[in-house]
């Protein structure tokens, strides 16, 4: 039996030396699958970012120069009536009255809107339509105020809801008292000033408002009924003397004694 020579497939499994590949046969590095670790470090494939590290992201990006930031947290603006407090009654009143320490000066400590609701026992959308407008006014929810005793001349039980309650603030109060002295009570018909013998004799101050819509905020087209509600202005006054003066720096507009 013959042998075949010049035959390499036949003497043994050792394959002869081959010729390189080509470059069209090497496989190319984009076809090359990508480990995971490559895939999420480039960030064009694997898994999706979460929102979270987009939101961080978005934060983090450098904005111009002179351009709010992304997390600046705009507050409420600076109360003017404060900035007045501070800067002209504070010491007007310690020429006038002698204090020697600035914290003596008489301030405003709170401000307490209330809304009697008789009428909420027999119409239930009063205290809805209430609360809407007090809130608007006010810019704080009321609480609600129920009967702390049964009587039976009014049909009235224990627990039922008669009013409705706001006690203002710091921010609040001052820019409530600004919309009040300023823009409210020269809109009532009529004005000739709130009298000045409203005070209790310790310093605090009520004052009865008959129409809701003389703050510019309520809606007349939106409102149920005409209703009106209670402001006691409460201060760190000694004497009436020391409140009336106050407010009146504030700006309150008290009317004048009539001659006789």
């Amino acid at each position: 039996m013959s042998t075949v020579q010049g035959d390499h497939r036949l003497e043994g499994n050792e394959p002869s030396e081959a010729q390189p590949p080509s470059d069209s046969d090497q496989p190319t590095t984009e076809a090359r699958p990508r480990t995971r670790t490559a895939r999420q470090s480039d960030g064009s494939g694997g898994r999706r970012r979460s929102r979270a590290a987009t939101q961080v992201a978005e934060v983090a990006t450098p904005v111009e120069e002179g351009a709010p930031s992304a997390t600046e947290i705009v507050g409420p603006p600076k109360p003017r009536l404060l900035d007045l407090y501070r800067s002209e009654v504070v010491p007007a009143m310690m020429r006038e009255f002698g204090y020697r320490n600035v914290m003596e000066v008489p301030r405003l400590k709170k401000v307490v809107l209330n809304v009697g609701l008789g009428e909420a026992l027999t119409n239930p959308r009063a205290m809805e339509s209430a609360t809407k407008d007090l809130t608007t006014i006010s810019g704080q929810k009321p609480v609600v105020t129920k009967a702390k005793k049964s009587i039976a001349g009014f049909k009235l039980r224990q627990g039922n809801t008669i009013g409705l309650a706001v006690t203002l603030r710091g921010v609040r109060m001052y820019h409530f008292m600004d919309r009040l002295l300023n823009t409210a009570l020269p809109r009532i018909r009529d004005f000739r000033g709130v009298s000045p013998a409203s005070f209790d004799g310790r310093g605090n101050y009520s004052l009865g408002i008959r129409e809701q819509i003389i703050f510019p905020e309520v809606d007349y087209g939106q409102i149920e009924r005409i209703r009106g509600f209670q402001v006691t202005i409460t201060t760190s006054a000694r004497t009436d003397g020391e409140a009336t003066r106050l407010l009146a720096l504030l700006g309150m507009p008290f009317a004048r004694p009539s001659s006789s």
